[in-house]
This record gives C-alpha cells, sequence and structure tokens, in this order.
C-alpha cells in the first residue's frame, strides 16, 4: 500500500471540529453566524456545542485566512444590532474539499465494518 502527498500545494490541515464547522458555512450558504452555525451543529451533529467554542473556532478559521466575515444588516430581532456573517474562503473551500477527500479515501470499501459499529 503506498501513501501519496500532493507535491503541487501544501496539505492545509483541520481539526474535527473546524472541520464540522466549516461544513456548517457551507450548508448554511450566506446565512452563517454564530447562532445558525450552532443550530445546524446540534440539528445534524451528536455534538452539544457552545457558542463560546464556535466563536472560538470561527476566530481561528479566520486566522488561518479560510474564512472571512462581514457584519449584516442590523434587524429589529436583534435590537437593531447586526449579525457577523461568515463564508468561505478560497483556501477554506480547498482545505475542506482536501479534507472530505481525505475522509473519503480513508473511508472508501469500509462499509460493512462502519455499518457494523
Amino acid at each position: 500500500m503506498s501513501f501519496k502527498s500532493s507535491a503541487a500545494a501544501p496539505p492545509l490541515y483541520l481539526g474535527e471540529f473546524e472541520l464540522l464547522v466549516l461544513l456548517a458555512i457551507l450548508r448554511l450558504d450566506g446565512d452563517a453566524y454564530g447562532v445558525t452555525i450552532k443550530s445546524a451543529l446540534d440539528v445534524e451533529t451528536s455534538r452539544d456545542v457552545t457558542l463560546g467554542a464556535i466563536y472560538k473556532t470561527l476566530g481561528r478559521l479566520e486566522d488561518k485566512g479560510y474564512v472571512s466575515a462581514r457584519l449584516g444588516d442590523p434587524t429589529p430581532q436583534r435590537g437593531g444590532r447586526r449579525k457577523k456573517l461568515y463564508r468561505l474562503d478560497p483556501l477554506g473551500h480547498r482545505a475542506l474539499k482536501q479534507s472530505v477527500a481525505d475522509l473519503r479515501r480513508l473511508t472508501r470499501g469500509l462499509g460493512r465494518a462502519l455499518e457494523a459499529l
């Protein structure tokens, strides 16, 4: 068995929670802010996450250049405050694509073994 490494571009590493947050941002398609990211993770994962953990992770992802934020319009529901909306940047798309491809390769052929877990 051989393991390939990419000579073209250096690997981009994501922790498990970073991967989940990036997937939630992708799923939310333009409406990703702390509360909606938490809701998506609450519904779609078995994780019990806090807003603090989400915001800390978003800050780390911003520092890595994987996501960027913009302020949305003020809303009456938020007392006139603006939401900080997150989106994937090109480097974040690349990191997410690489991580998902790694998972797919690693789980290829393990259907029965994974179902038995």
